[in-house]
């Protein structure tokens, strides 16, 4: 066995974040936050990641909650911990692409209001579309986490994720993530790439897993070895499955070693117990699904992501044909192929996950939704593989795919975006709010807007 590397393991804990994306569908409320916010800040962890991906979606279509002021109230709960994010690069937090007047806006207010740590990463490791978000984020002050979205193919190997990182690191990347999104990497592969990573770039390491295919501690003990600096886990309440490694069996298998990470079990424990009445209220609501708690190491073989999962899981729900997710699963390696193998993460997953759904539901590519049109057309950037043409043709017809760096086509947007919504936004991050998410934002400012209005007349009322 190698020699465990002499220095500190640093834990990022997802509980704020990822943890209930993945086994919730991002439906943790901001009240159910912050009783353990003081126990977490006061934790030692490297970050706490409690924002960004889904949570502006859900936070406004479900949850009637404003994230800008989630991350500001969760801001001033946890003052001493970095709180970091993840950002879909030129995606930001929404579904296509964005001009980079939005992309700067949105950089600038994370950081103002309250982000320390982003976490970028492209859907198609297309590095074009990282660079601008990675130097706006750097302009206003955060720390840029530069991620590789690591999945299996026929075109992604250690090479291609090795030399991805020295690019990122040319690009002024402060830190490289290992985005295994899918549980894919397996222990030996974990070690070799976290070992030519540190031996190509200077820059600290840091590795996202799940435990979907039940591998997921085994990858961090192997990473550790090779001196990986910092691991994403989840306390344990929502931990494993669909969700990351458990935060106290990490913790206590290193105790002791030269990776201590230095964090206290009762003290882990004591916010476990607050979140395990949590889980449990969403388990009774019928927002946690059982199903994504179990182990599926067919998920090696279909590279669906924990998020991904829940989705598809809801997807088939509303339709009424929860008996065709393993048909689903099956379907999505097929279109993954003919796609030219994209990573499946936000939002690749999501579109050639509803794709598969359409094929198996309609029959095979009868219909295409408007997402994977634009897949194939280039308008998310560069597919890392051959696209099956045929396909392409179905979807786009005799249409010339784009080569250049997607946001190119685009005009800056900001001052039109605030002059359409000018009478329902008070703020930028109510224009960004718009932006992102023009079907659900301005109901949601409108009713918010009433609520407050009401607020305020009984306190006028009172005095």
């Amino acid at each position: 066995m190698p020699q465990m590397p002499d220095k500190k393991l640093w834990i990022t804990d997802t509980i704020l974040r990822d943890a209930h994306q993945s086994q919730a569908a991002t439906r943790m409320k901001l009240e159910d936050m912050l009783p353990a916010c003081e126990i977490l800040d006061n934790m030692g962890y490297w970050s706490i990641e409690c924002w960004g991906g889904a949570t502006f979606d859900a936070c406004m279509r479900f949850l009637n909650e404003d994230p800008w002021e989630r991350l500001r109230i969760l801001r001033k709960a946890m003052p001493k911990t970095k709180l970091q994010m993840l950002l879909r690069a030129q995606n930001l937090l929404g579904y296509r692409h964005y001009a980079d007047d939005v992309v700067d806006s949105f950089c600038r207010k994370s950081v103002e209001n309250g982000i320390d740590v982003v976490r970028i990463f492209d859907a198609l490791n297309d590095v074009r579309n990282m660079e601008m978000p990675m130097k706006c984020v750097k302009k206003y002050g955060g720390t840029v986490e530069a991620a590789l979205s690591y999945t299996t193919s026929p075109v992604h190997n250690e090479e291609y994720f090795v030399n991805q990182a020295i690019t990122l690191e040319q690009m002024g990347a402060d830190v490289i993530c290992i985005k295994d999104m899918a549980n894919l990497l397996l222990p030996e592969q974990a070690y070799s790439l976290v070992s030519k990573l540190k031996e190509n770039v200077s820059l600290p390491i840091h590795l996202h897993t799940h435990n979907t295919t039940g591998t997921g501690s085994m990858i961090y003990y192997a990473a550790a070895l090779a001196g990986v600096d910092i691991i994403d886990c989840a306390l344990s309440p929502m931990s494993g499955g669909t969700s990351q490694p458990c935060t106290e069996s990490l913790v206590a298998a290193f105790k002791g070693t030269p990776r201590d990470t230095g964090l206290d079990l009762k003290a882990l424990a004591t916010a476990a117990d607050h979140f395990k009445g949590v889980a449990q209220k969403m388990q009774d609501e019928g927002t946690l699904n059982p199903k994504v708690l179990r182990t599926d190491p067919n998920t090696l073989l279909y590279q669906v992501p924990g998020g991904m999962l829940s989705n598809l899981l809801s997807q088939l729900k509303q339709a009424g044909a929860e008996d065709k997710y393993e048909e689903v699963l099956a379907e999505v390696p097929v279109v993954r192929k003919d796609f030219g193998y994209p990573p499946l993460v936000t939002p690749t997953s999501q579109i050639v996950g509803s794709q598969a759904v359409l094929n198996v539901l309609m029959g095979r590519y009868k219909s295409f939704t408007k997402e994977s049109k634009m897949l194939l057309h280039g308008d998310y950037g560069k597919l890392p593989g051959e696209v099956n043409e045929e396909i392409r043709k179905m979807a786009i017809g005799d249409e010339a795919p784009i080569t250049c760096r997607p946001a190119d086509l685009l005009s800056n947007e900001m001052d039109t975006l605030r002059d359409s919504v000018k009478d329902i936004a008070k703020s930028e991050e109510d224009v960004l709010l718009c932006a992102l998410f023009p079907q659900v934002a301005p109901e949601f400012l409108k009713k918010r807007d009433k609520v407050e209005e009401v607020k305020q007349i009984t306190v006028d009322w009172v005095d």
